[in-house]
């Protein structure tokens, strides 16, 4: 180094300078008010009034309303929500903003989605000498469901379906549940099982407590019948058929409102194979070794050609045909049907399976079996006199 020079040593590692600006997020909710489980019993039993005193004694009861769930105290959220989305303030640009003083805004957004979600929040300003300015904060945050929705398809013998939906609340407060229909496709038509008829009118099956407690289950259950024009079609009673969507509305503690709607509801309609046979009529119960009759459908389920039936009987331990084995049914056109009466005859007692007919295609050379078609109560209706 020469005289006269001095060395001159630069930092590389030097702070960048730090934003004029703080951001702060926090969530605006509606207060919620503080839930318990009241636990009671009868004076007469062994811990008499205690399970009442104590719940006298609990500050977030209300006075003189102890068994009431909801407290007198507010309880604050855990947690707040969002979703990956372009959101816009209503104050996105502000011309100036003064020292220590800050800006507030309110930005709503529904979230549908479950599931892990971030909030990223950005801001750009501009400094007193014109240095343009940029950052960027993220905040991570759970969204859970509400209800827990299964579903649950059962066949009848004609070409009806029943639909079993149950709902769970797997959140930690009781729901209202204000509404839960089934929303059916253009194939079906709807009606709900889930009233009762007394007395001329009509309530619910739940009672009057339309509140569903937390980790509660409900069993909704709707039947659904193909329309005429659908039904008279070969491709409804095969494949894979559209039933409709489940809409549920419910309130929260407060009226806050809540809505779920599935997706469209699917099942695999059962394969009757090129025949069908299903009974139209049968005696709920029979008596011991006297005849009965039922009557059968037996349907052509092929679109193209023409079957030539004969019908066999084979009895069982308890059901007996009573009739001529192998007779001839005549031909059968595509898409049509003929109604069959039988009779049998029952040797035991208590609830027995019918069983054991067979109808054969005399151009195929094929056999349908059917068999547990249905069930029927026998009992010993008289006693017979001794010889």
């Amino acid at each position: 180094m020469r005289p006269g020079r001095r060395a001159v040593k630069m930092d590389v590692n030097q702070p960048k300078q730090e934003h004029l600006l703080a951001l702060k997020v926090m969530r605006l909710t509606k207060p919620t008010l503080f839930t318990n489980l009241p636990v009671t019993c009868e004076d007469r039993d062994l811990p008499g009034d205690l399970f009442s005193q104590l719940m006298k004694d609990d500050p977030s009861t209300v006075k003189g309303a102890e068994n009431f769930m909801l407290g007198e105290m507010l309880t604050l959220p855990q947690n707040f929500g969002s979703q990956r989305l372009n959101l816009s303030a209503s104050n996105a640009a502000v011309a100036d903003l003064k020292p220590d003083h800050c800006i507030d805004d309110v930005i709503h957004h529904e979230v549908k989605e479950i599931g892990t979600h971030i909030l990223v929040c950005a801001v750009s300003y501009t400094t007193q000498a014109g240095e343009k300015m940029y950052f960027r904060k993220f905040f991570k945050f759970q969204v859970l469901k509400p209800l827990d929705v299964k579903t649950k398809f059962y066949n009848a013998e004609t070409d009806e379906v029943f639909l079993e939906a149950q709902i769970q609340n797997i959140t930690s407060t009781p729901m209202y549940m204000e509404k839960v229909s089934l929303e059916p496709s253009i194939m079906y038509n709807v009606t709900e099982l889930n009233s009762v008829n007394t007395r001329g009118s009509s309530c619910s099956t739940f009672g009057k407590m339309t509140y569903l407690q937390p980790m509660d289950t409900r069993q909704y259950l709707y039947c659904l019948k193909p329309k005429p024009e659908f039904a008279e079609k070969a491709g409804v009673i095969k494949g894979v058929t559209v039933i409709g969507k489940l809409d549920i509305v419910w309130k929260t503690n407060l009226g806050e409102r809540g809505r779920l709607q599935t997706s469209q509801l699917q099942r695999m309609a059962p394969g009757y194979g090129d025949v069908r046979l299903s009974l139209e009529m049968i005696p709920d119960t029979v008596n011991l070794e006297e005849p009965f009759e039922v009557t059968c459908k037996i349907t052509n389920c092929s679109s193209e050609r023409t079957m030539d039936l004969v019908l066999e009987m084979c009895n069982t331990n308890a059901i007996h045909w009573c009739g001529i084995s192998g007779r001839q049914l005549g031909k059968l056109s595509p898409n049509s049907s003929l109604h069959l009466a039988l009779k049998l005859l029952a040797s035991m007692q208590g609830l027995q399976s019918i069983s054991g007919l067979r109808l054969m295609d005399t151009f195929l050379k094929r056999t349908y079996e059917y068999d547990d078609i249905a069930q029927v109560c026998v009992v010993f209706s008289h006693l017979k006199p001794e010889s």
